[in-house]
């Protein structure tokens, strides 16, 4: 009779384990202690406060109009769905996005599969400019990702950047302007509406 080896148990992970260094299969096995966000970046375990009410809000409105939008725009098909706080799947990395949106896929998104829209909401400090503005848009793009938007509560701006050929595009969208996009016929973004929402926080 032979006696197999006993399967590993999934790692138990919280606030305590930031730093550990783990692989993406690890990562991918383990449980969490609920209430943190959970990444997996260079082969470390970075483990952060869940989003303020100035980041929460504004994501749940523009969650909301995206389920407007599916549920009564007649071009509605394009967008298959959207999650909040959701980890995105690179070769090596695990990043937390604040939102993605699936689109022109014609069906539910499989788990782990690319989205076509990551969505930033940035929070303060100079670590979170760099890692929003040009660590993410780095990742996101290489990964196939179509477009990335940046909303910027502090400098009041919505910043998109588009997959172009071999490099991207950079598009700046002021406080008073709507944003529309080629992947989501129809749907309307104006940015001065979320921005009341992270506002109401102050």
């Amino acid at each position: 009779m032979s006696i197999g080896l006993p399967a590993l148990q999934p790692l138990c992970l919280g606030p305590d384990s930031s730093g550990a260094l783990l692989t993406p299969d690890e990562f991918d096995a383990a449980e969490f202690e609920a209430g943190w966000r959970y990444e997996l970046l260079h082969g470390v375990l970075v483990v952060s406060p869940a989003a303020l009410r100035k980041e929460r809000d504004p994501n749940e409105e523009l969650g909301h109009w995206l389920r407007n939008y599916q549920e009564v725009h007649p071009r509605s098909a394009a967008l298959d769905a959207t999650f909040y706080e959701e980890t995105v799947v690179t070769p090596t990395e695990r990043r937390r996005a604040d939102r993605v949106i699936y689109a022109g896929l014609g069906r539910s998104p499989r788990e782990g599969e690319t989205p076509a829209i990551v969505v930033e909401f940035v929070s303060a400090g100079k670590r979170n400019l760099i890692r929003d503005y040009e660590e993410k848009r780095d990742e996101y793009l290489a990964l196939g990702v179509a477009e990335y938007w940046i909303i910027d509560r502090f400098a009041r701006c919505l910043t998109v950047y588009r997959r172009a050929g071999a490099g991207n595009v950079k598009l700046v969208v002021g406080e008073g302007d709507v944003y529309t996009t080629r992947l989501l016929p129809g749907f309307e973004l104006p940015l001065d509406r979320l921005l009341r929402r992270a506002d109401l926080w102050d």
